[in-house]
């Protein structure tokens, strides 16, 4: 059996008993019932996800994966492919906006090449990334298909095995990207995988103007109509019009549920990652937690696909895993609520009455 296969087979529902553990906790809590709403709903996610009433969520570590792809020979990024290996590069030495935003909640950051064009031996050899390289960016899924059908299956099994090596000092993970052009696969991913039209869930990116935009939409939509990807079959969505580092998060996503994490899944890319998840595995919801909304018009619909409202909306579009650390501060307040804030009982205090 594949490491994919397996990995799928094992993934499982909320664990019923810790999450209704955690609901008669919550319920008896110090304050007017349900007083602080979604803050207690993810708490009884994470006593769900983890299989236990009071959650480990200590050791946060967001992956923030990178790949470049060839769909940008189509003119749908503002900025050139060399950016990626730069940013990537700025990721290793601590000083991007995800490393800043992370350090806030004492969140790790650990970048992954998935298929970045160019050479980042030197920061691997240093242990300043990890090596997953398929190739050397995808091909112009404009033209024809992003991969093949194995390079797919590869890059998801890479997401998978940097989890299974991560997951003894990890309790949730966190989802990021980086990869000049990789919002039009995601928007791609995002049509097939919503039944929304490339109009409807393209965005501006990088900041396109609006014949820029209209440009990107004929792109993806080309790159649809010669491909044909089958919304039916998430690795075909995957190799068609998607990307290595997208299929690295959906690996991601699937090793985290598959090992009772919670993933806190950021931006467009991620989601799009989150998509393809899904469609390989419906269970996999069940441990995504939805970190922020995009300006990028199709986030909603790929969120509503994955029945999920996110916790933030702060018209971020940066991408990299920064609306993920933002939102760890929230977990972290969902479990200290859960874990610190007294009963009625404990502090003998009068409950309403019935």
């Amino acid at each position: 059996m594949s490491l994919l296969d397996a990995t799928i087979k094992t993934i499982a529902p909320q664990n019923p008993a810790s999450r209704a553990q955690a609901m008669e906790r919550l319920n008896q809590l110090l304050m007017p019932h349900w007083a602080l709403g979604r803050l207690l709903d993810l708490a009884a996610d994470l006593a769900g996800m983890t299989g236990q009433a009071v959650p480990p969520i200590t050791r946060k570590t967001i992956i923030t994966m990178a790949g470049d792809h060839g769909v940008v020979a189509e003119g749908v990024s503002k900025f050139p492919q060399e950016v990626t290996p730069q940013m990537v590069a700025g990721f290793a030495s601590g000083k991007a906006g995800v490393n800043v935003l992370a350090k806030l909640n004492g969140v790790k950051v650990v970048v992954v090449d998935m298929g970045v064009v160019g050479d980042l031996s030197s920061l691997v050899a240093a242990g300043k990334i990890i090596s997953k390289k398929i190739a050397p960016g995808t091909q112009n899924m404009a033209q024809g298909p992003a991969m093949t059908r194995e390079q797919a299956i590869r890059s998801l099994e890479a997401g998978i095995d940097v989890v299974n090596t991560l997951a003894h000092e990890v309790d949730v993970f966190g989802t990021g990207d980086m990869g000049i052009g990789n919002t039009t696969p995601s928007a791609a991913i995002a049509s097939v995988l919503t039944g929304q039209t490339p109009a409807q869930v393209t965005g501006r990116g990088t900041g396109l103007d609006d014949a820029q935009l209209a440009h990107k939409v004929t792109v993806i939509e080309r790159s649809l109509s010669i491909n044909q990807p089958n919304p039916k079959d998430g690795l075909d969505v995957l190799a068609k019009v998607g990307g290595f580092e997208i299929g690295g998060i959906a690996g991601v996503i699937l090793g985290a549920a598959a090992k009772r994490k919670p993933v806190v899944v950021d931006g467009f890319i991620s989601t799009a990652g989150a998509l393809i998840a899904q469609s390989l595995c419906p269970a996999v919801t069940d441990y995504i937690i939805a970190a922020h909304r995009s300006v990028e018009p199709g986030h909603r619909a790929m969120q509503a696909q994955l029945g999920k409202e996110p916790l933030l909306d702060l018209n971020l579009r940066l991408g990299e895993g920064t609306g993920a650390a933002l939102a760890m501060n929230l977990v972290e307040a969902a479990f200290r609520v859960l874990t610190e804030v007294a009963t009625f009982g404990e502090a003998a205090v009068s409950g309403a009455d019935k």
